[in-house]
């Protein structure tokens, strides 16, 4: 059964990035697509940590530039991908026409994603190892795009309305199957967009809260992030993580 469940995840996770590619896109320069060119490390990560039913959704928006952009993996700074994740797996041709301040490089990727290094350095602290997290929580993003416009991320609230609702459709259908293939307990979006789309998707039949962002564009995240999650989980850690 758990190994249904994690190929469950993988088909949700190819039929998104094909219906993604499908989409055009006006008011970013540029668009990656990393569940193409960093599939296997994907795959990997939803191998590894995609197989338990019953857990906490931790529902993310998209990828960012230096994280998930590279690795595949939400969230993936690229030292605690390969560290604490033990995830590790080439990017694979064609890549996208890439910006030119965001080149995609992969593992080989030098900045880190502070982003990333938050939200996983949390979970290290509280669980020490990416088993004892995952026992408990699974780490999804609604969107698998990341946008680029004017030399920023561009998050996809800022699209244009005729861009940004077919892919909502196409994000919250996903959404949908991967609530149905994992059963999680209860859905908590990171960051007010995702909450929004968590609780239009779930329409009531789960719990769905909010985390704040742990990005540092977040300026109330940048006030102790790590007591804002602690606080907002709460109801959800097992007793002993809680002083890990």
């Amino acid at each position: 059964m758990a190994n249904t469940a994690a190929s469950d995840c993988m088909t949700i996770a190819r039929r998104l990035a094909t219906a993604a590619d499908a989409l055009r896109f006006t008011t970013p320069s540029h668009v990656y697509n990393p569940l193409d060119y960093a599939w296997k490390a994907h795959c990997r990560y939803l191998q590894r940590f995609g197989a338990r039913r019953g857990r906490v959704l931790l529902l993310g928006m998209n990828p960012g530039p230096w994280g998930m952009a590279q690795t595949g993996v939400p969230f993936g700074e690229v030292g605690i991908t390969r560290q604490w994740l033990q995830i590790d797996e080439p990017i694979t041709p064609p890549l996208p026409a890439q910006h030119r301040k965001y080149p995609i490089t992969g593992f080989d990727c030098t900045r880190s994603e502070s982003t990333g290094k938050r939200f996983w350095g949390w979970a290290g602290e509280r669980f020490g190892s990416a088993e004892r997290f995952f026992a408990h929580f699974f780490v999804w993003n609604y969107c698998p795009l990341l946008f680029l416009a004017h030399n920023r991320n561009l998050v996809p609230g800022k699209l244009g309305k005729a861009e940004l609702e077919p892919l909502e459709q196409v994000c919250d259908r996903a959404l949908a199957d991967l609530l149905q293939a994992t059963q999680p307990r209860a859905v908590i979006g990171i960051g007010r967009y995702a909450e929004v789309r968590a609780r239009k998707v779930v329409d009531g039949r789960l719990p769905v809260d909010y985390l704040h962002h742990p990005s540092p564009a977040n300026p109330a995240a940048n006030r102790n992030w790590s007591a804002m999650a602690d606080a907002a989980l709460a109801p959800w850690m097992p007793r002993a993580a809680g002083s890990a």
